[in-house]
């Protein structure tokens, strides 16, 4: 059952996924990748000033055609995306987010669920550019190699996982998002109650979110998204939201991308273990701890850089 809540190269892992995943209750692990680098420019006083981009979906306007028009994408993406990433950059002008990765802005808005102005306009410039990417020419079908393995694991069978993944989608009352997670952290999170804290780590899951929320405040690795706000499917589907989701699963799923997605998930969770792992080392030697969070701390910037 679905839970309510209270990104690859080209195929794109080119919205900002991955590099924010190193966080345990904090904003402090984020790095910034090549892909989600901000736009500069220099305004009046010689003042440089960081720029959310609006990047285009990773195909042209009519290449989803006949399952997803162009006249969606005009209105979707050229409208509906654009003022998300239009009004975002004027809120974080000037303040201490502007300069930020979209990630680590989504997180610090967030704030345990009583958000801050500017979230809503992050989430959503991050959910959509994850969501064209969620999806390509002559898509859909099923997946192969380890993401079939487990999800034939974690659901029973890949028709288990597609009833789960549209009855998430159809049942979101509103507007929100479905989702296909890779879920690898145990505990809660310090920055938001963790959906489903008792399940077991390292497995895939579906959840649903409301609105612009987004599964990176459960410090989860979101691998595949469906938008379910009706501007997303009424010019091709009207009120028909079942005909939607069942398209966007047979003909448009890009499990290239979501595989490449999961990939790096699995890299990344391994990486954090390694550092908890030497974190409680330190602390039952009883190292100096701030010395190597600071570690932790450069080797994220590092990375950061070398990305």
């Amino acid at each position: 059952m679905a839970t309510t809540a209270a990104a690859a190269t080209n195929i794109p892992l080119n919205c900002g996924l991955f590099s924010s995943q190193g966080f345990f209750g904090s904003t402090r692990g984020f790095q910034t990748r090549k892909s989600e680098k901000m736009n500069v420019k220099r305004v009046a006083g010689g003042v440089i000033k960081a720029v959310i981009e609006l990047k285009p979906p990773p195909y042209p306007l009519d290449a989803l055609q006949p399952h997803m028009s162009r006249e969606t994408f005009e209105y979707h993406w050229g409208k509906h995306h654009r003022a998300y990433v239009d009004n975002l950059n004027k809120q974080i002008v000037g303040t201490e987010l502007d300069g930020k990765p979209l990630e680590e802005i989504i997180i610090d808005t967030y704030n345990k669920g009583d958000f801050l102005p500017p979230f809503n306009n992050a989430a959503q410039a991050w959910n959509h550019e994850f969501f064209w990417g969620s999806m390509k020419p002559g898509g859909g079908g099923e997946p192969s190699g380890e993401l079939l393995d487990l999800i034939n694991r974690d659901f029973g069978s890949f028709e288990a996982f597609v009833k789960e993944f549209k009855a998430a989608a159809a049942t979101q009352f509103g507007s929100g998002w479905a989702w296909l997670v890779y879920k690898a952290n145990r505990l809660d999170v310090g920055n938001a109650v963790n959906p489903r804290p008792s399940d077991d780590d390292k497995k895939l899951a579906v959840v649903k979110s409301p609105n612009a929320v987004n599964p990176l405040v459960w410090d989860y690795f979101p691998l595949l998204t469906l938008d379910v706000w009706e501007h997303a499917y009424y010019l091709d589907f009207q009120n028909r939201r079942p005909d939607y989701i069942s398209i966007f699963m047979e003909k448009l799923v890009s499990w290239e991308a979501v595989s490449l997605r999961l990939e790096s998930a699995k890299a990344q969770a391994a990486e954090r273990e390694r550092e908890e792992l030497k974190k409680r080392e330190n602390e039952e030697n009883g190292g100096p701890i701030s010395e190597a969070k600071e570690v932790y701390l450069e080797s994220d910037a590092d990375d950061a850089e070398a990305v």
